[in-house]
């Protein structure tokens, strides 16, 4: 039905518009009540780990703490080291960023913005990886850092870090092919290297790339469980995750502490999110523009 016909018949206009609106009433209607029953499981361990302990097994579940018991945070960080977990995890997580933002951003800049012999085959090659399970690789990588040694140490948690990453490499090359080549032309006019147009005009353009990178990566290393249970043996190298996961079993009964425990965990991969949501989407956006 065309605009003329539509300006003919405005009962038929009105009726299409209250049709338009009813759909988006129900639409969000629906992502609200998956939002609701989404965020049933942290609004469960918020409360748990304001409870006492008996208030855990209680039926029906009481929702509201009484009373507020905030002293569970600090008896979960005295049940075990949780200040030496924090900062193992901590050194484990910002080197490991630093690395995947290196690798990604330069592997990426390679096959989006410079011409050389092989480039879309070994691309292909690259994505190709993403099919492989990691675990197919888990005991080969086992054997090799056996045979160097850095078993029960951070290096086989960060070194692999610094070899990019299929995913978030793409991604970063999606975003490159973004940015108009013009700016590269002029650069080199002035006298710019490849390596000058990477760091002076691809990088500061690429925040939203940068942080998207950061945050998968924060997020990964952050909650690290497997290959932090293959490699570190010694109690004093744990990460948080493993801690918690020894937390849980010494103190099977403290289920308040655990929860409590679990959202300091948790914390600060909420904070970066939230702080970095709009370059992150920005970033996400970016890189499905068809070029």
């Amino acid at each position: 039905m065309n605009n003329a016909s539509l300006q003919k018949h405005p009962t038929n206009s009105l009726r299409m518009a209250q049709r338009r609106a009813i759909g988006k009433l129900f639409t969000h209607l629906a992502l609200l009540v998956g939002v609701f029953f989404m965020f049933i499981p942290l609004a469960w361990t918020i409360s748990s780990s304001l409870k006492p302990a008996g208030d855990i097994y209680l039926f029906p579940p009481k929702w509201i703490p009484d009373p507020f018991r905030w002293v569970n945070y600090a008896e979960a960080v005295t049940q075990i080291p949780f200040w030496r977990y924090l900062g193992n995890t901590t050194i484990i997580t910002l080197t490991s960023i630093f690395g995947k933002v290196l690798s990604v951003t330069l592997v990426a800049y390679a096959f989006a913005r410079l011409q050389w012999w092989g480039r879309d085959f070994f691309f292909v090659i690259m994505l190709a990886t993403m099919m492989l399970p990691p675990h197919v690789t888990l005991i080969p990588q086992f054997i090799i850092f056996k045979e160097l040694g850095w078993i029960d140490t951070f290096l086989p948690l960060i070194v692999p870090q610094y070899f990019g990453g299929p995913y978030l490499t793409f991604l970063a090359r999606q975003f490159f092919l973004t940015i108009p080549r013009d700016l590269d032309d002029a650069a080199r006019i002035d006298g710019c290297s490849s390596w000058g147009v990477f760091w002076k005009i691809i990088m500061p353009m690429s925040t939203p790339v940068i942080a998207m990178v950061v945050i998968f990566t924060f997020n990964g290393q952050w909650n690290e469980f497997l290959n932090a249970l293959v490699y570190l043996q010694n109690s004093r190298n744990f990460t948080l995750a493993l801690g918690l996961r020894m937390f849980q079993g010494e103190a099977a009964a403290s289920w308040h502490l655990l929860m409590a425990a679990s959202l300091l965990t948790m914390l600060p991969v909420l904070v970066l999110f939230f702080a970095a949501q709009k370059y992150f989407i920005q970033g996400v956006v970016f890189t499905g523009v068809k070029q």
